[in-house]
């Protein structure tokens, strides 16, 4: 199944930062491929959707093997505690999905702001300043080394 299908704990967010459903999102990105944030958050989503599958599967896996009706004789400490490292790995990985996705929709610009369609135009520095009426403008020479004398 591609992360594309696979739900994620952001899908909202990412549908009220960029205005479109994930899936509309996906489409958008494929046919505007300057679209660098839009993408980005797309490959973080899919990464973050995956990890939290994982974190969802061993979650299962332990339910399971710790249910009630469940025979003990079944459980293998050497089992629980692969599948502890194995969650620890993903939340870990899901916690730093989530951090980096956050960032990046924490600094990218607001999508509605008209300024970002417009180029950037920089103010050009004017000079102000004025000489006082009486000072008086340095001859050609002043300042030059002196020549040979004839």
């Amino acid at each position: 199944m591609s992360t594309r299908a696979k739900p994620s704990s952001q899908d909202g967010r990412l549908a009220e930062m960029f205005g479109a459903p994930v899936a509309e999102l996906y489409e958008r990105a494929a046919v505007t491929p300057g679209a660098a944030a839009l993408t980005r958050a797309l490959e973080l989503r899919g990464f973050l959707a995956l990890a939290e599958e994982q974190v969802a599967r061993v979650r299962d896996r332990v339910h399971e093997a710790m249910a009630p009706g469940r025979d003990m004789g079944g459980l293998s400490a050497g089992d629980l505690r692969f599948d502890a490292q194995w969650l620890a790995a993903a939340l870990d990985a899901r916690d730093g999905y989530l951090t980096a996705l956050g960032e990046l929709l924490r600094t990218m610009p607001a999508q509605s702001d008209e300024r970002s369609s417009r180029p950037v135009e920089f103010a050009q520095p004017q000079i102000t300043t004025t000489l006082p009426p009486t000072a008086v403008p340095a001859s050609p020479r002043a300042g030059a080394a002196p020549g040979p004398r004839p």
